[in-house]
């Protein structure tokens, strides 16, 4: 499989991605820098990472969404192509259009870099299938505007909500104040994904946390079925 990852001026989880990608789960893949037109040729996947695309003077993804890459990476969605946002990213996937709603401030106004727990709502698309209905998860965050906000939710389908360890939905448990305790939601046509949390951050028995690796393996099976 091919995976495109997306670097913006700012991205800093970009090589993250590509080390799970590439070394951890023999992945080809391709760094592509914001200044190209178009996506690499046979690409399955698209990354979006992590970081502070254009320092997010504007807002979050603002800058980064009129990136000369941007338009082919929205024909890709549009085609029904796989695309992943993650933290940074999800907010530039909101600006593109390519989900509805925006990423704000956290209710504590702070920068939050911890572990918290996401429950898996849907488990029937490209990247969750590995994962068990109802099962809860630990995968990092690391972002300062994660509060996800959406007048029309209906619009997308919640993917990740974030719970204590036992699965409960609680204010408590939500560290950013995002409506409904969302942490992730794909688009109606499930192919495109956007979650705060860091999956690439827990892919690795040796950095003590796997839980985010069975995301990309998802779309790996789900890409040698198509």
């Amino acid at each position: 499989m091919k995976f495109s990852v997306i670097t913006f001026p700012g991205s800093n989880c970009d090589t993250d991605c590509v080390d799970v990608l590439n070394r951890v789960l023999k992945q080809d893949v391709v760094s592509v820098f914001h200044t190209e037109e178009n996506l690499p040729k046979n690409t399955d996947c698209v990354v979006l990472p992590g970081g502070f695309s254009y320092g997010d003077y504007l807002r979050s993804g603002a800058i980064a969404r009129f990136s000369k890459i941007t338009n082919s990476i929205i024909d890709f969605a549009n085609k029904g192509g796989l695309v992943i946002g993650i933290c940074n990213g999800f907010q530039v996937l909101c600006e593109m259009g390519l989900l509805e709603g925006a990423l704000t401030r956290n209710k504590s106004l702070s920068f939050i870099c911890d572990d918290v727990y996401l429950k898996v709502i849907d488990n029937k698309t490209p990247f969750t299938s590995l994962y068990k209905e109802g099962e809860v998860i630990r995968i990092p965050i690391a972002h300062g505007d994660g509060r996800y906000v959406n007048k029309n939710t209906d619009k997308n389908i919640i993917t990740f909500q974030y719970c204590d360890k036992n699965g409960n939905i609680t204010e408590e448990s939500n560290p950013n104040g995002s409506i409904l305790n969302i942490a992730g939601i794909t688009n109606k046509k499930g192919n495109v994904l956007g979650m705060m949390p860091h999956p690439e951050r827990a892919s690795e028995a040796l950095l003590g946390n796997e839980d985010g690796k069975r995301l990309f393996e998802s779309v790996i099976r789900s890409l040698i079925k198509i």
